[in-house]
């Protein structure tokens, strides 16, 4: 299940960013470098590989926790790139926006710690059936 909608909203996040990237070229502008990257390492890159990870080692992943997980990653990347996009394109203040990216970074490096304890207590269920078969 999550990992379909991993798979697809990285194919998405990998459109949005090629065209970003398409356009500061075709600009001559590159002031939304760090949005481009941010969009294709975590929108792209990282939800892609939790598409991976998802399909091959945690099929069965279902439960609040792997809901959690993937809410958690997709709300904190688009608040992280929007708040960058408005920082980089002089919309909003720093001082506006730094505490919002500060919660949102956070909220990454929560979900790959979320994505973590999946993995782990996954290889502890697997365990627990091969021990007793």
């Amino acid at each position: 299940m999550f990992d379909r909608k991993y798979l697809v909203i990285s194919l998405f996040y990998a459109v949005v960013g090629l065209l970003l990237g398409i356009y500061m070229a075709e600009a001559r502008n590159h002031s939304l470098m760090v949005v481009h990257a941010h969009m294709m390492l975590l929108g792209f890159v990282v939800s892609f590989i939790y598409a991976v990870i998802y399909k091959n080692w945690l099929p069965r992943a279902f439960g609040p926790l792997a809901l959690a997980q993937f809410s958690l990653h997709q709300v904190s990347t688009l608040v992280l790139i929007s708040g960058l996009f408005l920082l980089y394109k002089q919309m909003a203040p720093e001082p506006v926006l730094g505490r919002i990216l500060g919660v949102s970074s956070l909220g990454v490096l929560i979900s790959l710690l979320l994505m973590i304890v999946l993995v782990l207590k996954e290889k502890s269920v697997r365990a627990a059936e091969y021990a007793l078969t």
